[in-house]
């Protein structure tokens, strides 16, 4: 009898470690996002100047997309698109509020993963959240508690820090004190890094990772630099001197083919920014930039020591790009190539490194992430699945990226940038040919060459802006202009 029992343990033991050995651990998630960064202001995407070694360390083991453009050319519109899984007309979100009353019960995209099993936790800004004014406060902005686990928001000083400062925007004669509000202010702070938010963001950061190394999680990581103001340690700030920061080219007559909602709402016009403060404004971006690489390096090492790197999905990108005085537009907002294009890399374990330069979009990181992490995708979002991208970078899945920004809809494909202003292009267009005029100065909408090639992007706009989506709930939304 004791004998039959024996057999019987071992015989179990035996099934149970093999049904072990079948199971997969299931990959995390650490999702990593900066505010208001540019692409242009990163050495792993040609950048000479302002260096980013550790955000180049994840572009050099993972796929490093060239082509990848955000739903929303400012923070509201983005980041509640690529959360909730739908474009910004879809669920009506121009603004500055979080998408829940719109889109209801359904699942964004951490609640979806916390849905799973997945520990979820936010720190500091994934849904919007006011810059200064909420990290002053330390308050949660837009964000859907419904998606975490636990959230933690990251106070810091911003333009109130200590250290040398200047107001470079609406200040000609330099007499205006530094000053708070979304403003082109620079401070050469005083304190190290944990003087300021993004250095606490990456502690807190670390610190969940390796609390919760042991089980699966989904970590959404919020840095608020390079957003104004540009307030850094003043170590970051030693290796960009404002005399040698260089400007972009500045062509005569850069507007004159542009329509008026063309123009963007900051420029070194209307912010009465002379070249002097211009090239401060840049020095103070890459000092941010490279303050904010800083706080990504010690938030990738903690993964690493926490023995959990592979096996864990790491993404980096931004939600939206940023003007650093490229047809002297400076911010966001625009539907220029700068403002609408953003960094995005995706660091997948056992994946090998690659460049991707086929279209994508930020509203796929939801399905394309789920699909890797082995759930069903929801039949319902509007982005698509680019996971096959990652073991094959010439694959595509798209032959043209959407964005708004409130004024106008861009079509961005492979070889044309195509925008439009009001119904049906009737307050104004512009058309670039994206393989002779990457810079975008020559607008070709009204030239009647490109008559036929315009009428092809009035058609293709129109079908998109009309499209009516429909997901598994039956709620349908509908893009209307």
């Amino acid at each position: 009898m004791r004998l039959q029992l024996f057999l019987t343990l071992i015989v179990l033991g035996a099934l149970i470690a093999e049904n072990c050995r079948g199971e997969q651990t299931p990959l995390n998630v650490l999702f990593i996002i900066s505010d208001d960064l540019t692409d242009t202001a990163l050495s792993c995407y040609g950048n000479t100047v302002c260096q980013t070694p550790h955000i180049d360390s994840l572009a050099a083991k993972g796929t490093r997309f060239t082509r990848a453009y955000c739903q929303g050319t400012y923070c509201g519109p983005s980041r509640a698109s690529f959360m909730s899984g739908y474009y910004p007309h879809a669920v009506k979100m121009l603004g500055y509020k979080s998408p829940r009353p719109m889109i209801g019960d359904r699942m964004m995209w951490a609640e979806y993963f916390r849905q799973h099993g997945y520990y979820s936790a936010r720190v500091s800004k994934i849904f919007h959240m006011g810059v200064p004014g909420g990290i002053e406060q330390g308050t949660n902005g837009a964000d859907d508690e419904r998606c975490w686990t636990e959230r933690f928001n990251s106070q810091g000083p911003e333009w109130k820090a200590a250290g040398q400062g200047w107001t470079l925007e609406g200040n000609p004669d330099r007499i205006e004190p530094v000053k708070g509000g979304n403003t082109f202010v620079v401070v050469e702070a005083e304190g190290d890094d944990l003087a300021h938010s993004d250095g606490r963001t990456a502690v807190k950061a670390s610190e969940l990772i390796r609390k919760h190394a042991g089980r699966p999680f989904f970590i959404g990581v919020g840095f608020v630099r390079p957003h104004v103001p540009f307030v850094a340690p003043k170590k970051y700030y030693k290796l960009f001197a404002y005399d040698d920061m260089v400007l972009p080219e500045k062509v005569a007559g850069d507007w004159d083919d542009i329509p008026k909602l063309g123009i963007n709402y900051k420029t070194s016009k209307n912010m009465k920014m002379d070249l002097e403060q211009q090239r401060k404004a840049v020095g103070g971006y890459y000092a941010s930039v490279a303050y904010m690489d800083a706080q990504v390096g010690k938030v990738l090492t903690a993964l690493k020591e926490s023995g959990v790197e592979d096996r864990t999905i790491v993404i980096f990108t931004s939600d939206h790009g940023y003007h650093l005085g490229e047809h002297d537009f400076w911010a966001k907002v625009s539907l220029h190539e700068e403002s609408a294009r953003v960094p995005l890399i995706i660091s997948v374990p056992g994946k090998a490194p690659a460049v991707c330069h086929s279209l994508t979009e930020l509203l796929d990181l939801y399905p394309t992430v789920a699909s890797l992490c082995g759930l069903k995708v929801p039949v319902r979002l509007q982005g698509k699945d680019i996971s096959k991208m990652l073991d094959e970078a010439t694959y595509e899945v798209r032959d043209a990226a959407f964005c708004v920004n409130g004024r106008g809809y861009l079509l961005r494909t492979k070889n044309w940038a195509y925008i439009q202003y009001g119904s049906n292009g009737l307050a104004g267009e512009e058309l670039f040919d994206m393989q002779k005029d990457p810079k975008q100065y020559t607008n070709l909408a009204n030239h009647e060459d490109f008559a036929e090639i315009v009428e092809l992007f009035r058609r293709k706009m129109d079908v998109k802006l009309n499209n009516v989506f429909e997901n598994d709930l039956g709620l349908t939304y509908e893009l209307k202009r």
